[in-house]
C-alpha cells in the first residue's frame, strides 16, 4: 500500500530549475536538505473528481507509486519519496541527467548493430525485471528511455514513467486504448486483451528506430498511424536497411508480430542470436580498449 507523506516537500527538499513537463506533470531538480543529494521531483497535478479530466486520479497515482515501490534495479528510475498536498502528489526520483537515449543518438552520425545492441539489450534487462514481476510497462517509448550519464564509453539505460504501467492478474481480463500511438501494440489499438506482449512490440518499433531513424507505422495522420499498425503495414526500406543485417531484420520481425502467442516473449528476445552475438562483440571490443588504455597508462608512469 502507498504512504504519501502529508507534508510540504519543500520542508525537506530544496527545488530547482524545471527539467521537463508532460500534460499533468511538471519534473524539476530538487536537492535533499537532510543529505545533499540530487534528485528528480515529479509533481503529478490530482484530478479533483472522476468526471474531470483536469489532472490524474489518486487511484492511478496510487498505482504508479505501488508499482515504483516494487522495483529495484540498474536500468529502470529508482522512487525514494512521495509526498501529497491538496493539489499535487510528488514523486522523488533517482535524477537521471543523461537525457533521452534518442537525442544522445542524433548526436552521433551512424550508429552499428553492435552499439545499438549495447542499448537495446540493457532496454531488454529493465524489461525482463518487470516481466518476470507481471508488470506492464504499457509506454515504453524513445522519450522514456534516459541515460543516468551520457559521457561514459558504455551509458547505463534507465526506464522511465510508469504513469500507465500495471500489474497483470493471472485470469483477470485487463482492456484499454491507451499510449503513444507510433509505439502501441494492434491489442491496443483493436481493444483486445492486454499482457506482456504488448510491451515487446514496443520494443520492436524502438529497435527498428534505432537502426534506421525512421517509424514503421507512422502516418501523415493519428488515425493513419493506428491504421497501419492494424494492418501491419511497415517494410524494411533499402534506403534505411540496405546494410542491416538479416539477423537484425529477425528480431524486429517476430517482436512486429501480430498473434501475441507467435511474438517473442523477454526471454526469447534476450536469447535472439543478434543480441547475444553483438552484445557479446561488444563487450570483448570494450575489454580490448580498457587494457590498452591500461597499458598505455602505465608506460606515461614508467611503469611498464
Amino acid at each position: 500500500m502507498a504512504v504519501f507523506k502529508q507534508q510540504q516537500v519543500e520542508n525537506y527538499y530544496e527545488i530547482g530549475e524545471e527539467l521537463g513537463s508532460g500534460q499533468f506533470a511538471i519534473v524539476k531538480q530538487c536537492r535533499e536538505k537532510s543529505s545533499g543529494r540530487d534528485f528528480a521531483a515529479k509533481f503529478i497535478k490530482k484530478s479533483q473528481s472522476i468526471a474531470s479530466r483536469r489532472g490524474v486520479l489518486r487511484e492511478e497515482i496510487e498505482r504508479e507509486v505501488n508499482i515504483l515501490q516494487q522495483i529495484h534495479h540498474p536500468n529502470i528510475v529508482m522512487l525514494h519519496d512521495v509526498f501529497e498536498n491538496k493539489t499535487d502528489v510528488v514523486l522523488i526520483l533517482e535524477l537521471v541527467s543523461g537525457g533521452e537515449l534518442f537525442d544522445f543518438l542524433a548526436e552521433k552520425e551512424s550508429l552499428s548493430e553492435e552499439e545499438a545492441t549495447q542499448f537495446i539489450k540493457q532496454i531488454l534487462e529493465g524489461v525482463h525485471y518487470l516481466h518476470t514481476r507481471n508488470i506492464a510497462h504499457f509506454d515504453l517509448k524513445p522519450e522514456n528511455i534516459m541515460l543516468l550519464d551520457k559521457n561514459t564509453p558504455l551509458p547505463r539505460i534507465k526506464l522511465i514513467d510508469f504513469g500507465l504501467a500495471h500489474k497483470i492478474a493471472e485470469g483477470v481480463e485487463f482492456k484499454n486504448i491507451f499510449g503513444t500511438p507510433e509505439f502501441v501494440a494492434p491489442e491496443i489499438v483493436n481493444y483486445e486483451p492486454l499482457g506482456l506482449e504488448a510491451d515487446m512490440w514496443s520494443v520492436g518499433v524502438i529497435t527498428y528506430i534505432l537502426l534506421s531513424g525512421a517509424s514503421p507505422f507512422l502516418g501523415e495522420t493519428k488515425q493513419d498511424t493506428l491504421g497501419n499498425i492494424s494492418a501491419m503495414n511497415y517494410e524494411f526500406d533499402d534506403e534505411f536497411f540496405g546494410h542491416t543485417s538479416e539477423l537484425a531484420k529477425n528480431f524486429i520481425r517476430q517482436l512486429l508480430e501480430k498473434d501475441t502467442k507467435k511474438r517473442l516473449t523477454i526471454q526469447d528476445a534476450l536469447n535472439h542470436p543478434w543480441i547475444k552475438v553483438c552484445y557479446e562483440l561488444v563487450i570483448v571490443c570494450l575489454k580490448v580498449i580498457y587494457r590498452r588504455k591500461v597499458s598505455e597508462s602505465f608506460r606515461c608512469s614508467g611503469l611498464a
